[in-house]
């Protein structure tokens, strides 16, 4: 339904991984890869589920940390360098959108919502695959886990730079993520919530704190109306 002249959303957030792409596959192929170096073994797609959503070196530390524990401070931080040299993103393969991604991006943009990422995920393997997958021209801001040194989510700071880029108030947004820490970084923020269901969260999910839960990502639309009514 298009928004009407009283609608106060105009702007929609999303997180990327675990909302509308699935990147455990290809995180967890790098991550194997480091620990293969490393002499350890590989982690499981369930693993790493629970582990992604704090940045790329978290990552790496929590999977090396269940395979043997923390190694020392030097061949820490050399992995964690082998890990973003190799993950760049222009080669994930294994990286998917989820069902109904790019048609939701497609609608709500017709509708005249103005899109944005916010993501833990390093700034230049997120835009390698948003340009891989096609979907760059959907969103006018873009912020990823480096974008602002030392600021990320679940810091309410990282969200609040981009409704500020997009030149809107925290009344006018809504956050959708896929785990804890959106949906936290987006309370803390004073901003509305939509949880998907299929994400990475380790919580029950309606513990979360989100205003709405949805199972599908064709969803976003009518929730967020509801949101605005």
């Amino acid at each position: 339904m298009t928004p009407s002249k009283q609608a106060t959303i105009s702007g929609i957030i999303f997180d990327f991984d675990g909302t509308l792409l699935n990147s455990a596959p290809d995180l967890m192929a790098t991550v194997n890869k480091i620990l293969k170096l490393e002499g350890r073994r590989p982690v499981t797609l369930n693993e790493v589920q629970g582990m992604i959503g704090d940045g790329m070196p978290t990552l790496l530390e929590r999977s090396l940390n269940a395979t043997g524990g923390i190694p020392s401070d030097e061949v820490l931080n050399n992995s964690i360098q082998q890990f973003i040299e190799m993950y760049t993103g222009e080669d994930a393969e294994l990286d998917h959108l989820y069902p109904g991604a790019v048609e939701t991006l497609q609608n709500l943009k017709q509708r005249s919502f103005t899109l944005a990422l916010c993501t833990n995920k390093p700034i230049a393997p997120t835009m390698a695959i948003v340009k891989k997958l096609d979907i760059e021209q959907y969103f006018s801001v873009i912020s990823g886990g480096d974008s602002i040194p030392k600021i990320r989510k679940p810091d309410p700071r990282h969200l609040l730079a981009v409704v500020e880029d997009l030149d809107m108030t925290t009344e006018q947004v809504v956050m959708i993520g896929g785990k804890e820490h959106d949906i936290h970084c987006a309370r803390d923020a004073g901003v509305r919530s939509l949880l998907v269901s299929f994400g990475y969260a380790k919580m029950p999910l309606a513990e979360i704190g989100a205003n709405a839960i949805i199972d599908h990502l064709a969803d976003v639309e009518d929730a967020v109306a509801r949101l605005d009514s």
